[in-house]
């Protein structure tokens, strides 16, 4: 049985931190890449309303590319770069 699937679908439900320690929000959903079989972004809810108030307010949620991930265990580990950097033009995505 491949093990490969079931890591991935357990990423969902995760809390989302900084290498600071602030809360991000929940993994929903994950962006994949189908022709090289790759995430490429978790789609994230349940936002911590100070990072994304607009976001939060109406319901909806981010994508965090998954190379901002430094670490996944427990919880999932993202660049700090989350904290600083958002594309207000772009609701769906947070872009470096």
């Amino acid at each position: 049985m491949d093990e490969r699937p079931q890591e991935i679908t357990s990423l969902v439900g995760r809390e989302v931190y900084t290498k600071n320690g602030v809360f991000v929000g929940e993994v929903e959903d994950l962006k994949l890449n189908l022709d090289v079989r790759s995430v490429t972004g978790l789609a994230v809810g349940s936002l911590n309303t100070e990072l994304f108030e607009h976001e939060a307010r109406q319901g909806q949620g981010v994508v965090v590319p998954y190379r901002w991930v430094r670490a996944v265990g427990d919880v999932i580990l993202v660049a700090d770069v989350v904290e600083r950097v958002r594309d207000p033009d772009d609701e769906e995505e947070i872009v470096a």
